[in-house]
C-alpha cells in the first residue's frame, strides 16, 4: 500500500480499538492482534483514563509485526483528550504520529463543541491534482477516530452514521444491525453486538484511489461491540476490514482494568 493508504489503515485501527475506563481515575487497557489473511501484521495497545472532573485521555501504540515487519517497519502513536458530556466522549485534541520506514508525519486536530477549529499535518504533504479537498462544511459536527466509536449503554449502537475525521480524510461509517455473537477474551466473556459497516469517503483523499474505492464498494466490513457493565459503555472487540490483499481482522486479546 502507498504511504497514505497505510496511514488511513493505521488510523482506522486506532478508530476501532479504544475503550474507556470503568470509573473515575481507573485505568483500562486493551490489547489487540491484527492479522491479514490469518497472518500477524501488527499489535496495538491502548490505555484510557477518565478523571473525577469528567475529562478523559486515551493513548495508543500500534506497531507492525510478523511478516509485515520484515517488509517495512510501521509505528504509530495516537492520543485523544476531551470531556464526557451529555453521555458522549467529546474530543478536544487528537493527534497521530505515523512512521513508515524512514518517513514520518504528525497529524493534529483541535475541536470545539464537536466542530474542528484547526487541523495540521507536519511536514505538509504535496497534494495531487485529483485531490478532493476537505471543505469547511466537512469540519462541522464530526467525531475523532478514537473516542468516536465508544457509546453509552443505552445507545442503539448499530443504527447510526458516524462522521469521522482522522486528520486528513473525512469519512462516514454507516452502521447497521446484524445480530449478536458470542465473544470471549482475557477480561470479557459474553455477547457482542455485530454491526455491518459501510465505508463512505467524503473528502481528504485522492480521487480514484484503488484501496478507497475497493473498501467503499465492499459490504463485508463488520465491527463487534462488547458492553463493559462497570462503565455502561459499548466498545469494539472485533473488526473485519476487507482489502485487495485479503481480510484484515482486529481481535481483542485483553479487555480489562489495570490494577
Amino acid at each position: 500500500m502507498a504511504h497514505s493508504g497505510r496511514r488511513i489503515f493505521i488510523s482506522a485501527i486506532a478508530a476501532l480499538l479504544a475503550i474507556p475506563a470503568s470509573a473515575a481515575e481507573i485505568q483500562h487497557q486493551t490489547v489487540y492482534r491484527v492479522t491479514l489473511a490469518g497472518l500477524p501484521i501488527a499489535r496495538a495497545a491502548f490505555l484510557t483514563q477518565i478523571e473525577d472532573d469528567h475529562s478523559y485521555k486515551i493513548a495508543g501504540d500500534i506497531n507492525s509485526a510478523g511478516l509485515a515487519d520484515l517488509v517495512k517497519t510501521i509505528r504509530a502513536k495516537t492520543s485523544v483528550t476531551g470531556v464526557v458530556r451529555n453521555d458522549r466522549l467529546q474530543a478536544v485534541k487528537y493527534s497521530l504520529y505515523y512512521k513508515s520506514g524512514k518517513k514520518a508525519r504528525v497529524y493534529e486536530v483541535s475541536y470545539r463543541n464537536g466542530n474542528i477549529i484547526s487541523a495540521t499535518t507536519t511536514p505538509p504533504p504535496k497534494r495531487p491534482k485529483n485531490w478532493i479537498d476537505v471543505t469547511p462544511r466537512d469540519m462541522r459536527s464530526v467525531l475523532d477516530p478514537i473516542s468516536g466509536l465508544i457509546f453509552t449503554g443505552d445507545t442503539k449502537v448499530c443504527s447510526q452514521t458516524l462522521p469521522i475525521f482522522d486528520g486528513e480524510t473525512r469519512m462516514d461509517l454507516v452502521l447497521s444491525p446484524k445480530g449478536d455473537e458470542d465473544f470471549s477474551t482475557d477480561g470479557f466473556k459474553g455477547k457482542a453486538l455485530v454491526c455491518g459497516v459501510r465505508f463512505i469517503p467524503r473528502s481528504g483523499y485522492k480521487k480514484g484511489r484503488k484501496d478507497i474505492d475497493y473498501l467503499s464498494r465492499s459490504d463485508r466490513m463488520e465491527i463487534w461491540f462488547a458492553k463493559s457493565d462497570a462503565a455502561n459503555v459499548y466498545a469494539p472487540v472485533y473488526v473485519r476490514i476487507p482489502t485487495e490483499y485479503g481480510m484484515v481482522t482486529i481481535t481483542a486479546v485483553k479487555y480489562g482494568s489495570v490494577s
